[in-house]
């Protein structure tokens, strides 16, 4: 996957609301790989709702997205399957993890469908993050910035087109922000994936090939 475009797409709990001059909604928008991407926003202006739109977990728009020009609403099942597990890895804000299960089994839910990370690498990663000893700990016992360190490792654990982030970096401090900014960097950089990260005004310190206004 190459890009994945709007094209005057608007949330339907929007419709008949006069343009606020958003750069998204009622646009033309094309997201190219290998480029990194920053939707600065207000709370309640949509920005997970665009999210859940580009991954197809919510339909209820009106105009079009589209992946390399062909409208995702035709997508089937299993061509969302591949999508999801080869073409696009997203991180929710509310990172949806199972909190009986440990943080390695949370990851591993994933990475074992992928098979894209070693276990030496899931642990340096976390070791990395900080939460190497909460590695065997259940997620329901782990502070909400723990958990995002979590989630945001679990979403590496696949191969990618566009790496998805919505406000990644909320409950994290500058430290660990800087560290998820060079860890996404680098795995966007090997293997030559766009990110596409939200904001509401605690960004991923990644430096921005181009920021819209939601």
């Amino acid at each position: 996957m190459n890009s994945i475009t709007l094209h005057n797409t608007l949330p339907a709990v929007f419709a008949g609301r006069p343009d606020t001059g958003s750069e998204i909604w009622l646009r033309e928008v094309k997201f190219e790989r290998g480029k990194h991407y920053l939707i600065s926003a207000e709370s309640g202006t949509g920005k997970s709702s665009l999210c859940s739109y580009i991954y197809g977990y919510r339909i209820d728009y009106s105009g079009t997205m589209a992946f390399d020009g062909r409208d995702i609403k035709q997508l089937s099942v299993d061509e969302w399957c591949k999508v999801r597990t080869h073409h696009i890895a997203y991180l929710a804000q509310d990172m949806r993890l199972f909190p009986e299960l440990t943080a390695m089994e949370n990851i591993q839910l994933k990475n074992s469908i992928t098979g894209h990370k070693s276990t030496q690498e899931i642990v340096a990663m976390m070791e990395q993050l900080g939460i190497g000893e909460k590695i065997d700990s259940p997620v329901a016992r782990l502070s909400i910035g723990q958990q995002q360190r979590v989630a945001i490792v679990r979403t590496l654990c696949q191969p990618c087109d566009f790496i998805l982030l919505d406000e990644p970096v909320s409950h994290l401090d500058d430290a660990n922000n800087a560290i998820v900014a060079q860890m996404v960097s680098d795995e966007a950089a090997r293997q030559g994936a766009g990110i596409i990260s939200t904001s509401v005004g605690n960004n991923v310190k990644i430096t921005v090939d181009k920021e819209f206004k939601l």
